[in-house]
């Protein structure tokens, strides 16, 4: 996870790296869902964890983190004889783009009013001790 906005805008950005920016996933969870890419009928959590070499638990955790941020699904699959287990694939990508795109709205439009209550906070301060060095430039 990178420290500031500006270090985001300075380093080379991929697509997969919207699930770290926006929903603070890790390098795993980014495998896990890498790995739940292309695969139409999903994957269970022991077919994950044997993809990527890992511990069962370790895939359920990231399995479990990207559940939670959106852009995978549980699907529960029946067993003839009773019992269940569960299934995980990725939304579609239409999906977890427009979720995505509603995160990083409402994050907007709260950073806009955090602006405007910093600017009304301390733009007033400067103007009081006539410190323009707060101020904008022409």
């Amino acid at each position: 996870m990178t420290a500031s906005v500006r270090d985001d805008l300075e380093r080379d950005l991929g697509c997969i790296d919207l699930l770290e920016g926006i929903h603070g996933l890790n390098e795993r969870d980014q495998a896990v869902f890498q790995a739940l890419q292309g695969v139409n009928e999903g994957l269970t959590v022991d077919d994950v964890a044997d993809r990527l070499e890992c511990e069962r638990s370790t895939a359920y955790r990231s399995i479990s983190r990207l559940v939670d941020a959106g852009v995978v699904v549980q699907r529960q699959e029946n067993y003839d004889q009773g019992g269940y287990y569960y299934v995980y694939r990725p939304r579609t990508p239409e999906e977890a783009a427009r979720e995505m795109q509603q995160l990083l709205n409402s994050w907007y439009a709260t950073v806009g009013q955090l602006m405007q209550e910093f600017e009304d906070r301390y733009g007033g301060e400067a103007d009081e001790r006539g410190d323009r060095s707060l101020q904008p430039g022409p």
